[in-house]
């Protein structure tokens, strides 16, 4: 037998630190990015530890939600909805501004009034153009393309929650 003692290796557990829970058990995570068919940016989630620990922490998508990483998350939110209401209060003053206007495409016409062609967003385009007010096809809002003389009411929209109304005059083309 051996006299000389073998120094005992004191072992510990390598556990990987505990991760806060949530109310179903899960790892409760703040995402960084958006995640498809998890979450959007800022939002607290609950995952299952694997998904946390092997993909979602590593790739920098999310976080742990801690108190501190949540008051920075509502600060950023503070100030981006502060960001859209000027955004927002802006828009409505350009929609009023292009309630104020109206324009004038001519077109030639039958003598009833039945345009040979049509009237469209493009033609209603170049019309506002002229004037110095740009805007984008998408913006206009018709409910079909317009063939008789008139006068007609164009919705305009410039967000989701903001629309202006503008008034366009077709008229019969000079020299018809």
């Amino acid at each position: 037998m051996a006299t000389t003692k073998q120094k005992k290796l004191k072992r510990t557990p390598t556990r990987a630190k505990r991760l806060p829970l949530g109310p179903s058990g899960g790892v409760q995570l703040l995402l960084i990015q958006s995640v498809e068919h998890l979450g959007k940016q800022g939002e607290v989630v609950e995952v299952k530890s694997g998904y946390a620990l092997n993909y979602l922490i590593p790739e920098g998508l999310a976080t742990i939600a801690n108190d501190h990483h949540k008051r920075m998350v509502d600060k950023h939110k503070a100030k981006l909805a502060e960001i859209e209401r000027e955004r927002q209060a802006e828009l409505r003053k350009q929609a009023a501004e292009i309630t104020k206007q109206s324009v004038t495409i001519e077109a030639k016409a039958t003598e009833e009034g039945h345009l040979y062609g049509s009237v469209g967003a493009v033609e209603i385009i170049a019309a506002l153009k002229k004037q110095g007010i740009t805007m984008a096809a998408e913006q206009i809002k018709l409910e079909g393309v317009l063939k008789e003389l008139g006068l007609y009411t164009v919705k305009i929209r410039f967000s989701s929650e903001v629309e202006g109304e503008l008034k366009v005059w077709v008229v019969p083309a000079v020299g018809d």
